[in-house]
């Protein structure tokens, strides 16, 4: 069986960041998220998306990497939006007692949450479907 290879991708406009993911993070792959993460918070961003819905696989080393990042990102004081935790993920977090911990606190407007998952330059759009789909599921994680 192949799977598709690690990909990350990073970009900061308008102030809103958003890194996205795909494929396995694993021991292998984790440094690349500290790296895109912080690439975009040297740019100074007020909102930060960080987007996991590509994620086929996590392991520990991978799960650090994430956790690491959400302390960088809130350290540096800019507001956190963790979109597409997979089954996988959420399973790995509830067995280390760490659930919900993408998802709560979270105190973005409507219009800072879609410019978050707007920013984006062409080669990163998703088409229309996804995005929608995008933006139904932070209507219902903000209601």
């Amino acid at each position: 069986m192949t799977f598709p290879p690690f990909t990350s991708h990073a970009v900061v406009d308008s102030g809103h960041a958003r890194v996205t993911l795909a494929g396995e993070l694993d021991f292998d792959t984790a440094p690349c998220v500290l790296e895109a993460v912080d690439s975009c918070l040297a740019e100074r961003p007020t909102g930060f998306c960080l987007d996991l819905t590509g994620i086929s696989f996590c392991d520990c080393a991978g799960l650090n990497s994430l956790l690491t990042a959400r302390l960088s990102v809130l350290q540096a004081g800019v507001e956190l939006l963790v979109i597409g935790v997979g089954v996988q993920l959420e399973r790995l977090l509830a067995l280390i007692g760490a659930d919900g911990i993408f998802t709560e606190g979270s105190t973005f407007t409507d219009a800072e949450a879609e410019a978050a998952l707007c920013a984006s330059d062409t080669t990163a759009r998703r088409r229309d479907t996804e995005a929608a789909a995008d933006k139904s599921l932070l209507r219902d994680l903000l209601a």
